[in-house]
């Protein structure tokens, strides 16, 4: 047995934890990671316009991806902190939980309340320079790796106030440094959107954009729906605000079934939403249910109202600004648990009752548009019902003959994985649970429907066999409540080829089966390319930065690394755990946000005009030098 005692225990001072596992502080060490440094300064200079100090943010990204933040705040306190005879500066780049957002004395609203997004970024980076104008002077230090490298600096006099934080990440911590100039140019637009009359500029290379928007969220709810019909002319808005929050939506109905409702919480974007999503959700379902019922509208056939009909076309934008404690999910930040749910819900259905009670013409609209969708969930659930009773004796007949079929006749619980080879097949027929597993092996490179004829598609015996499986028909023959799988995971091999597979199979469901991407049927399987055997422990990687870091993580540890070439060369038990196990696999669920973009995108990169593509493949060349060829 190997000798374990005092001497192997290590105490991390100061930011080394930061830099020993910066994916507890900032998610991980990807791309996300890298700009989540960018995002934590520039929500620093947010906080300032949110408190009424700053209205103009200004962003420089250099060619060699060097990243300057400048706003016109008041500039980050300079004199000593007592404790420890140090600047407030110093004290807040080189302290984890440090900071003037613990009360509400200097920050009544912040999106920055953990203490450690300065000090953080400081630690990732190789380079760090803060420069704070304020008290007639500039005052300037620098870091490197979490650690000052001189003494706060008096600089020449000035009548302006800001902060300026320069920082270049550090090549040791990020496997690759390359900020998205469309990221950035994303997040400063929403900023700009959320915090009415900031100008936030953005300069990359010689090219600058400017975000300002006097109208805030009325103007962004505009922009996300663009040209796409509505049911109202202008969106619903609602601002309300107390002593401890402060509530800003914009919301509107379309005639389309897709639902986009965009969060934040003191300016930060709440993609898992939380409990304002919750209140907003709760608070317009009671206030349609009160309308309807009120004016009699509900057909007899229907009992009630789900929130799902209500939000069934709502396009929304929740903004809340919080102040005292907030409490969100994690360091990222992607979901609120602050308790407002119900102070939400309050607002939101005494604003939208008001609103309708006003505007009954445009009320009953509304309503009919929500009835419908009730009336189409309730034909939706009776049809499937019946499909139940029928496959229950019928379900095997007519069935393509590879088809490995699973037990269950519940659509809920059945799924269909389809997968490349003869080889592939026979892998995953042994990982697969009998009961709710069903497997449909392929030959080859399905045909390309976006360039072929309807007659040549309907002729192609891999497409007849896939149509067969799902039950549904295509086309104009498509009949949604025939489908026997709720899941339908597309399972391809891990390399270009099976990325190429992959694609045709989304083009043929896109354009042959839409309704099936439109309920959220359709999934791309994530199987791993590495196997990393550590003692009796295994761990498997999705991507080389995944196994780049597992490798690190183990610090000189002894392993053995495997990589798998195929899905029809993995063990049955790998395949199982790693991508077919409901309770350890990841899958990628396939949506349809805008229609619009998505026929574009596939008519060029899958069409005949084969000059699109070529364009497209030069724009996107240098993200694919990595490819496994």
């Amino acid at each position: 047995m190997a000798k374990y005692n005092s001497k192997d225990i290590q105490v991390l001072e100061g930011l080394e934890p930061v830099r020993k596992r910066p994916g507890m502080y900032i998610g991980s060490t990807s791309s996300a990671g890298l700009h989540h440094l960018l995002w934590e300064i520039l929500d620093n200079s947010v906080d300032e316009a949110l408190n009424g100090y700053c209205d103009k943010i200004e962003i420089s990204l250099t060619t060699d991806h060097e990243v300057t933040i400048k706003d016109n705040g008041r500039g980050i306190p300079v004199d000593l902190f007592k404790k420890t005879k140090k600047s407030a500066m110093e004290i807040l780049f080189t302290t984890l939980h440090s900071g003037g957002k613990f009360s509400q004395d200097n920050y009544k609203v912040s999106g920055g309340l953990h203490g450690v997004g300065m000090a953080v970024v400081c630690a990732l980076s190789e380079s760090l320079v803060a420069t704070s104008r304020r008290d007639g002077f500039e005052w300037t230090q620098s870091y490197a790796k979490g650690k000052p490298l001189s003494k706060l600096k008096k600089g020449k006099a000035t009548r302006s106030y800001g902060t300026t934080v320069y920082f270049r990440a550090d090549p040791t911590i990020f496997p690759k440094i390359e900020f998205s100039i469309k990221l950035i140019m994303e997040r400063a637009e929403s900023k700009a959107f959320l915090n009415k009359g900031l100008k936030i500029n953005f300069i990359e290379s010689k090219n600058k954009h400017t975000f300002h928007y006097p109208d805030g969220i009325q103007d962004y709810i505009k922009k996300i729906v663009g040209k796409k019909p509505t049911l109202m002319e202008n969106p619903i808005y609602v601002e309300k605000e107390d002593k401890l929050l402060r509530l800003e939506t914009a919301f509107l109905w379309t005639p389309d079934t897709d639902t986009q409702v965009l969060s934040f919480a003191n300016s930060i974007r709440t993609v898992d939403g939380g409990t304002h999503e919750i209140g907003f959700r709760n608070g317009t379902t009671k206030a349609m249910r009160a309308y309807i019922e009120r004016r009699k509208l509900l057909p007899k056939e229907i009992s009630s109202i789900t929130s799902d009909d209500v939000r069934e076309g709502l396009i929304a934008i929740i903004n809340v600004y919080l102040q005292g404690e907030v409490e969100f999910q994690g360091q990222t930040k992607g979901r609120l648990n602050s308790e407002i749910a119900s102070q939400v819900e309050v607002v939101i259905k005494h604003s939208l009752e008001h609103f309708l009670n006003e505007n009954q013409t445009l009320g009953d609209t509304l309503a009919q548009r929500i009835i419908l969708s009730a009336q189409a969930r309730i034909a939706s659930r009776q049809a499937k019902e019946a499909v139940q009773r029928k496959t229950n004796i019928s379900h095997r007949l007519n069935l393509p003959g590879k088809l490995s079929d699973c037990a269950t006749t519940d659509k809920d619980q059945a799924e269909l994985f389809i997968c490349e080879g003869d080889s592939a097949g026979g892998s995953s027929k042994q990982a697969r649970d009998r009961k709710t597993q069903a497997i449909l092996p392929i030959r080859g490179k399905i045909l390309n429907v976006e360039t072929a004829t309807l007659a040549k598609t309907m002729a192609n015996s891999e497409i007849q066999n896939l149509v067969s499986a799902c039950g549904t028909g295509l086309l104009n023959k498509f009949d949604y409540s025939k489908l026997r799988y709720g899941k339908i995971i597309i399972m391809t091999d891990a390399d270009v080829d099976g990325a190429h597979i992959c694609t045709l199979l989304l083009t043929f469901f896109y354009r042959c089966m839409p309704e099936i991407i439109r309920n959220g049927h359709l999934f791309i399987a994530q199987p791993p390319l590495y196997r990393i055997d550590v003692g009796k422990k295994l761990y498997y990687a999705v991507t080389e930065e995944e196994k780049d870091n597992i490798i690190k993580d183990l610090n000189g540890t002894q392993f053995d690394i495997g990589r798998f070439k195929g899905l029809g060369e993995m063990p049955a038990s790998d395949l199982r755990e790693t991508t077919m196990n409901k309770k350890s696999r990841s899958l990628i669920k396939v949506t349809l946000n805008n229609a619009g973009k998505a026929s574009e995108a596939v008519s060029q990169l899958m069409g005949k005009n084969a000059e699109s593509r070529y364009i497209f493949i030069k724009q996107k060349a240098e993200f694919a030098k990595d490819l496994d060829v």
